[in-house]
């Protein structure tokens, strides 16, 4: 069956594990072809060698998306090789629980140089090919922690995350009517965005406080849903959480 998915370039940051890995997989099975971006090289070539196994088309690209220059070859390979782009799903993110009063400034910086500048940049590589193409469609990943404050310990964490919330509501205003814009805002979801805390109390509560997560296609579902809507219909904010989960 054809879907609104099957041959849209796809371009995906944080591709490596998680959410991304498992977004890159569920589109490119359903025909989408897919670019990946993360730190991890080996991770990616993994990744697209099982979906090119599978049929499916895959590129891949070193990215660190707190370089500005990083995040536009990411954009540009996928302009070079397919001549478009058509989504770009912005999902690389941080997240280091820990109380304000352990001033930890150093994970502050990283938070707002991934969650919040990592999404700018890709929106700053992205938006002039959608103008030219006259189409597009940005995915931001932000959370539930930037719908309600998780704290103590995410005080930050959410800070970016409403952020995220705030930068997409923005830009979809924006941009108008032809370029579409998703954020995508999950509860608990099993992926390494957990392992990202060096508070050790904190980190003990993260990890008692996921066993209750979803898989992370529950989350590349409702992506795709997004994706496949007709070019008319714009699914502007997808909220999921764990069904058992009150936060």
């Amino acid at each position: 069956m054809s879907t609104n998915i099957e041959n849209k370039v796809v371009v995906i940051t944080g591709a490596s594990s998680g959410l991304g890995e498992a977004t890159a997989r569920h589109l490119a099975a359903r025909g989408a072809i897919v670019v990946l971006g993360a730190r991890r090289i080996d991770q990616l070539e993994k990744i697209a060698g099982d979906i090119r196994a599978a049929g499916g088309k895959a590129e891949v690209q070193a990215t660190d998306v707190t370089s500005r220059e990083q995040v536009q070859a990411l954009i540009d390979t996928a302009v070079r090789i397919y001549g478009r782009v058509d989504v770009l799903i912005n999902n690389a993110g941080l997240m280091s629980i820990a109380p304000m009063d352990e001033i930890k400034v150093d994970e502050w910086d990283r938070m707002i140089d991934i969650n919040v500048k990592g999404v700018l940049y890709g929106i700053a590589a992205a938006l002039p090919q959608f103008r030219k193409q006259n189409s597009g469609h940005f995915i931001n990943v932000a959370s539930v922690a930037g719908i309600k404050v998780f704290s103590p310990g995410g005080t930050v964490y959410s800070g970016t995350k409403f952020a995220v919330r705030a930068i997409s509501e923005g830009l979809r205003h924006e941009v108008g009517g032809s370029i579409r814009t998703t954020t995508i805002e999950p509860g608990a979801v099993d992926t390494e965005l957990k392992h990202g805390s060096s508070h050790q109390q904190s980190a003990q509560f993260v990890t008692e406080f996921y066993k209750l997560a979803i898989p992370a296609d529950s989350v590349a579902r409702a992506i795709a849903y997004a994706i496949e809507q007709p070019a008319d219909v714009d699914i502007n904010e997808i909220v999921l959480r764990p069904t058992v989960q009150e936060f």
